[in-house]
């Protein structure tokens, strides 16, 4: 299969590598995600040494990796990927959802967390959420997350009241920004959004932005955390 041609005007398609030591779940991937107009499955490997060896020759746009392979697991591949220049993208697909791979994929450099048995089409949304550079985190690994970033800070906090904390951060916030937050704080996307508050992406976008500086944050992670410690979803 072969890319969009930009010079005819076909629009360019999201190049996927499946990397996953299961060739049954890379059939049932590659049978689901081949059957969208805008992706397409370029290669699959079985680990991430392998995984690793494909990206540097099919230069994919994003990788659904696996956390538990032999030979390399999921985890270091993405850490190396990430210290390669221009980098793909990569979800991390399992079906474990404990704190410790959660964090470990964030540490790493993982762009996505989304269980194996998330519904088909949330997967596919995933992978264009993604490959537009909009990190994306299923509902549970969002709340792992949180929990322990939480648990973090309750060890180095002192006994400071976090939640009076995140409520005078938030206090900062225009009618809109907050209600912004708030929807971040439950997981939803920028579309989604837009949907459920009648805007724009790009104004949702506008507003994202905003809340980085007021909040004083860098990802939708640390905004969820901050809604979250402050009592509010």
């Amino acid at each position: 299969m072969t890319t969009g041609d930009q010079t005819s005007g076909a629009p360019t398609r999201i190049r996927v590598l499946l990397v996953d030591d299961d060739p049954l779940v890379r059939s049932a991937l590659a049978l689901m995600i081949g059957g969208q107009p805008d992706i397409e499955v370029i290669g699959e490997a079985a680990n991430g040494a392998e995984g690793l060896a494909r990206c540097a020759t099919d230069r994919p746009d994003v990788v659904l990796m696996d956390i538990r392979m032999p030979v390399m697991d999921g985890l270091e591949a993405t850490r190396q990927l990430h210290a390669r220049p221009s980098p793909p993208r990569v979800i991390v697909l399992t079906t474990f959802d404990a704190d410790d791979y959660v964090t470990g994929a964030i540490a790493a450099g993982a762009d996505g967390f989304v269980l194996k048995d998330t519904p088909p089409a949330e997967i596919v949304a995933a992978i264009r959420r993604v490959a537009d550079g909009e990190p994306m985190l299923s509902p549970s690994a969002t709340a792992s997350l949180i929990r322990q970033i939480r648990t973090d800070n309750a060890e180095t906090s002192n006994g400071s009241d976090r939640e009076a904390q995140a409520l005078a951060r938030l206090s900062s916030l225009t009618e809109r920004e907050h209600e912004v937050a708030l929807a971040i704080g439950r997981g939803l996307s920028n579309a989604e959004i837009a949907r459920e508050l009648f805007l724009s992406v790009p104004t949702v976008k506008a507003h994202v932005g905003r809340l980085f500086d007021k909040l004083g944050t860098t990802n939708r992670v640390q905004i969820a955390i901050c809604v979250h410690d402050a009592g509010l979803v």
